[in-house]
């Protein structure tokens, strides 16, 4: 049977149809993707993603035992929330055995696209190999990039492109869905052949621009540093939380 890896640039390219009874793998790299997957890491119980402030923070009302609030706008911590977006904050001491409550201006809006899949796993070049092997008996694949401020962004086509090539060196190959999965692919296979310097790459983009406008450089070095983890978050789509796959 032909399996097949499709990549949507943007949650706003995307008709929700195309994903129903699916494979999902959502990526934003810099930082909701690779922050979610330090937290479980980390030993956090769950994560809940919102796609509104609002949301987050009455959920928080609801609980009967504590729990955390994380997330960004604009980059920066949310007033009054625990945590921010950097997956350095992420820590041990900080959230084991936690839930954690999560909204950001980009990637939890990716995940919210996504209700008629059947399976949502996310990435970042922080998992890579362990999503690889995760989606490798998948049929029908869709990477959906959560972007940049409503823009197509860099580093989420480089790890889209980067799925797509590992994918396709599997004995059961993968191939192109539509034309995005084509350009990511080239656009990561440059990369490889020229043994660019993937924090490099990362620093160069629209999102690597905004982290370094905030002074959070070593966030983008944690989010280029593959394979740190082998772990898969996964969203129920049922429950709307996300735990490790």
């Amino acid at each position: 049977m032909l399996s097949t890896v499709s990549v949507h640039l943007l949650p706003s390219l995307l008709d929700p149809a195309e994903l129903t009874d699916t494979t999902v793998v959502v990526i934003d790299v810099l930082r909701a993707t690779s922050t979610i997957t330090a937290a479980l890491a980390a030993g956090a119980t769950a994560i809940i993603p919102f796609a509104e402030v609002a949301a987050a923070r009455q959920r928080a009302t609801e609980f009967t035992t504590p729990v955390l609030l994380g997330g960004e706008r604009e980059g920066k911590r949310i007033d009054g929330f625990d945590l921010g977006n950097s997956p350095c904050e992420y820590q041990p001491e900080v959230v084991k055995d936690q839930t954690i409550l999560f909204t950001t201006t980009n990637g939890t809006r990716a995940l919210a696209a996504c209700h008629q899949a059947s399976r949502i796993l996310l990435a970042g070049f922080v998992n890579l190999t362990a999503v690889v092997d995760q989606v490798s008996n998948a049929s029908d694949l869709h990477i959906l990039c959560a972007g940049t401020d409503a823009k197509v962004s860099q580093e989420d086509v480089l790890l889209a492109g980067a799925l797509t090539e590992m994918l396709s060196r599997f004995n059961k190959p993968f191939t192109a869905g539509n034309d995005s999965a084509q350009l990511a692919q080239q656009a990561w296979s440059f990369h490889d052949r020229q043994a660019s310097d993937l924090e490099q790459l990362l620093r160069g983009g629209r999102g690597g621009q905004n982290l370094l406008n905030l002074g959070l450089d070593a966030d983008i070095a944690f989010c280029a540093t593959v394979d740190r983890f082998d772990l898969i978050p996964s969203l129920d789509r049922q429950t709307g939380t996300i735990t490790r796959a």
